[in-house]
């Protein structure tokens, strides 16, 4: 029987080692993962350039969260299939074949596309205030009606194919920073109605991830302070290219959705 001086000093090295104890195998998991990411833009990388030459239109990013998170970390394998325009059927008819029995990451971004956010997009920058505002509200109709069948048809065709993975599912930035420095382009109304839509995707995202059992990851918190009129946007505005407009920048990956995604791994 220990006496209760020893305890008190063998029990910092006791706590010590049980410490290292139980770092050790997080660390030996990271170089282990075998990692495949899937996605959208948000994840292939769109706006933040050094796209990989073998992408294509798909627009694959060295500087993509992904990128950064594999050369972090050396896991013992990483594909990269994410590519731009993907909506949830893509991703589930064209993305997946990395996935087996022995894939233990998934990332995911997917969901904007199936309810038309590049459409909306351009009404919003182009039309009235009232036909955004009309179109922000029929996307979110999308959202609660349409979007929530895609989204567990691939979580659930996912999960078949990696049973033992960890899936993280990422959300999409709130876009405005409302009263902030914009002095031009759209009305405070319209910027208040894309966030409104983005806080209805990432909620039905919330739900279908819950549901799936997968791990969900916000990057609002990330992005806040950083959204388009903040005066230091980790997104692109309008802007030319035209596909980089309201993605991303290269910090707004490393700086928020590589955190965000980080944290949930």
């Amino acid at each position: 029987m220990f006496t209760s001086s020893l305890k008190r000093v063998l029990a910092p090295l006791l706590l010590i080692a049980a410490t290292i104890g139980l770092a050790q195998p997080a660390y030996a998991a990271a170089a282990e993962q075998r990692y495949v990411a899937l996605g959208d833009s948000y994840s292939s990388g769109v706006g933040a350039g050094s796209y990989l030459a073998d992408s294509g239109s798909c627009q694959r990013s060295s500087k993509a969260y992904p990128s950064l998170w594999a050369a972090a970390n050396a896991p013992a394998s990483f594909s990269f299939t994410a590519c731009s325009g993907a909506t949830t059927s893509t991703v589930k008819s064209s993305q997946l074949t990395p996935l087996n029995s022995a894939t233990t990451l998934i990332s995911i971004t997917a969901g904007g596309n199936d309810v038309g956010f590049a459409s909306v997009m351009q009404t919003c920058v182009l039309q009235s205030e009232a036909t955004c505002v009309n179109a922000v509200n029929n996307a979110i109709t999308q959202i609660n009606n349409t979007l929530p069948g895609g989204l567990s048809s691939l979580y659930g065709t996912i999960r078949s194919k990696a049973p033992q993975a960890r899936v993280v599912v990422l959300g999409y930035p709130r876009f405005y920073q409302l009263n902030g420095s914009c002095i031009a382009g759209l009305s405070e109304n319209e910027r208040a109605a894309i966030n409104r839509g983005s806080d209805a995707l990432n909620g039905m995202l919330v739900k279908q991830a819950a549901d799936a059992g997968f791990a969900y990851s916000s990057v609002v918190d990330e992005f806040t302070g950083h959204e388009i009129c903040s005066g230091d946007a980790w997104l692109h505005s309008v802007s030319v290219p035209v596909s980089n407009s309201y993605h991303p920048t290269a910090t707004g990956h490393s700086g928020g959705y590589l955190p965000a995604f980080r944290s949930t791994v």
